[in-house]
């Protein structure tokens, strides 16, 4: 594993006055650092399940021993936009399907190498426009406390579930001011912003997020900098004038498995269907068990 940083690499002192005040000097210069070995010393995870009785799971295991059942869950594709941020901010879009859409999020990587660190890249007015509508309804700001609480939301992480401090920090540390860039000594790289299209109170049996019927649409990301120059962290990764790749696009789709007890047991993975679509398609599904 490699990374680029800037770090001191040389410190020398130099005489101002006669009195004897001086001054001291850091030269700073981008190091290549390699990693041959590391050691994981701790890991942490937010877990929450219900707890199933021996009964429970023999009844749900008699009951569709003979019927077909469904078993719904979400497919992530992700593909790049073309174009990435400029001096004056970002404007860029993709044409593609979007086939029950339930949550786009978008990635900021600051270094193609880095597959799994995105940062903040600290924007104001900043929205995606798809299928006629912006969302947002009201353009955002990337530090402020309104975009916080949205993301917490989409992440479900406002009620049952405890955002870890990492995440936290990606959403709400300042990494520049208007005149200078800090030095951050955390870890801020868990950033992402995710927009929900489908609401959270139907249990999942009516989709009513964004469905295109497989043909393209436009997807238009915006957004303007905060913080311009020089003391723009995003678009200035580093002291080689490297700019940061273009922002990844993340789209979460609706999809299903079908399960059923036919030639000693089938399953069919289904993508183009909606929930009622699927269930016509099973002989004999019970909507509603109750044990």
């Amino acid at each position: 594993m490699r990374c680029i940083a800037d770090l001191i690499t040389k410190i020398s002192i130099e005489q101002r006055t006669d009195s004897g005040l001086k001054n001291q000097i850091y030269n700073i210069s981008p190091v290549t650092l390699s990693i041959k070995n590391y050691v994981v010393t701790e890991e942490t995870a937010n877990i929450c399940s219900y707890k199933a009785t021996d009964d429970c799971l023999q009844k749900i295991w008699e009951l569709f021993a003979n019927r077909p059942f469904v078993k719904s869950t979400q497919r992530v594709e992700a593909q790049s936009f073309p174009t990435s941020t400029t001096t004056t901010g970002m404007i860029t879009s993709q044409n593609i399907p979007l086939p029950y859409v339930t949550d786009l999020f978008q990635l900021f990587p600051k270094d193609a190498r880095a597959t799994i660190c995105y940062v903040n890249p600290s924007y104001h007015y900043m929205y995606v426009t798809t299928c006629g509508r912006n969302f947002p309804d009201m353009p955002m700001n990337t530090l402020d406390q309104q975009f916080f609480q949205m993301q917490l939301n989409a992440n479900n992480l406002d009620l049952l579930f405890e955002a870890t401090y990492q995440f936290e920090d990606a959403l709400k540390t300042v990494r520049n001011t208007a005149s200078r860039r800090l030095n951050i000594y955390i870890d801020l790289t868990s950033f992402r912003i995710i927009f929900q299209y489908e609401m959270n109170s139907n249990g999942a049996l009516i989709f009513d997020g964004l469905d295109t019927n497989n043909q393209n649409v436009s997807i238009k990301l915006r957004g303007a900098l905060i913080y311009q120059g020089d003391t723009d962290c995003y678009y200035n990764v580093d002291l080689m004038s490297r700019r940061p790749p273009p922002p990844i696009l993340c789209t979460i789709h609706y999809i299903f498995w079908l399960f059923g007890p036919a030639n000693g047991g089938s399953c069919v993975y289904d993508v183009n269907n909606t929930f009622d679509e699927v269930l016509s398609q099973i002989e004999g599904f019970i909507n509603n068990i109750y044990f």
